[in-house]
């Protein structure tokens, strides 16, 4: 989970963990790329409002790169919640587009979905 808010942070971690997940963070989009550079990822959630590198430069980076994250499934974990928003998440690299305040059994669906697991 890449978010700069701590508590968005902590709370989709408890959320995924409650269902036997392995959740690490990042507080940057920059802590995140050398995190990607160095482990095997099954799924990346991400905001997309952060400072310095935002979300959308952090997708578009990763899906360059041609190293073994380029493929990783992801979803835009933001409040930036109207429907252009959506479609630039999309645009950028994403496969999902979950809005702030997220609701969990939504997001846990939304994940299951992109891993190919049942919620």
């Amino acid at each position: 989970m890449i978010d700069d808010e701590d508590d968005a942070r902590e709370l989709v971690q408890r959320v995924l963990e409650q269902r036997d997940a392995i959740v690490t963070t990042a507080s940057s989009g920059e802590e995140a790329e050398a995190f990607l550079a160095a482990s095997d990822t099954d799924i990346i959630l991400c905001d997309i409002g952060m400072p310095g590198m935002d979300g959308y430069q952090l997708m578009r980076r990763i899906r360059s790169s041609g190293g073994k994250q380029h493929a990783i499934p992801a979803i835009a974990l933001t409040a930036f919640a109207r429907p252009e928003d959506r479609k630039k998440a999309i645009l950028a690299g994403y496969q999902s587009h979950v809005s702030k305040p997220f609701d969990i059994a939504e997001l846990v669906i939304v994940v299951a979905g992109l891993l190919g697991r049942t919620g």
